[in-house]
């Protein structure tokens, strides 16, 4: 008899412990998914909301223009008044940034071409460092290694070299108000100066810097 009446007690609660229960895994449930979601807000972000930490591959092209002093520099004889040492040159990039939160560090290497003036070729390699600003934009400091080809020096050796030295900044799309014609494009353009040897030439370049 006990053991009839134990049963139809069991029966009778069922129904009310079912939806407690799937009241309490409802909440477990809910209660995960929103640690999940706070976690996935917690992730680190650049400040244009993409991943904080990373490799950002890039190319580019410049266009510019360098003058070098008269005074004898990483080798280059002083020329007679009619040898300027300049010209206007166009100049294309690739590199890598790697960021690191709000800061960034990388690696470029670049080959130019003299359109006009005494320059023939510029090639070089060097590295980058420095700051994250705004949605996109990155404010830089670099040192490399330079070699340039003079195509009218009139001496047998035409080819020079020397450490090189540059600061500059790039501004991408939402900082100068292009965000909705380029959009997450990755387009920044740079402005960007530079100099061969101990501050021996002047040499300002602008352009165009496609990010992946």
């Amino acid at each position: 008899m006990r053991t009839i009446i134990a049963v139809a007690a069991a029966a009778a609660a069922l129904p009310f412990a079912v939806p407690a229960f799937a009241q309490d895994t409802g909440t477990t449930g809910a209660g995960t998914m929103a640690t999940t979601t706070a976690a996935q807000d917690d992730t680190p972000r650049s400040p244009d909301g993409s991943k904080a930490f990373g490799i950002e591959p890039y190319v580019g092209v410049l266009g510019g223009w360098e003058r070098f002093d008269r005074q004898e520099n990483a080798g280059i004889p002083v020329l007679p008044n009619k040898y300027r040492l300049d010209g206007a040159m166009v100049q294309g990039v690739v590199g890598v940034n790697v960021p690191l939160g709000p800061v960034f560090v990388g690696a470029e290497g670049n080959v130019a071409k003299g359109v006009s003036g005494d320059i023939d070729w510029e090639y070089g390699a060097a590295g980058r460092f420095g700051l994250r600003a705004g949605d996109s934009g990155l404010i830089y400091g670099k040192v490399g290694y330079q070699w340039v080809n003079f195509d009218k020096v009139p001496t047998a050796n035409r080819d020079y070299h020397a450490v090189t030295y540059g600061v500059g900044v790039e501004v991408g799309p939402k900082d100068i108000g292009l965000g909705g014609i380029t959009g997450r494009s990755g387009l920044r353009l740079r402005l960007e100066m530079n100099t061969f040897n101990d501050a021996k030439s002047f040499r300002p370049m602008a352009g165009v810097i496609a990010h992946f």
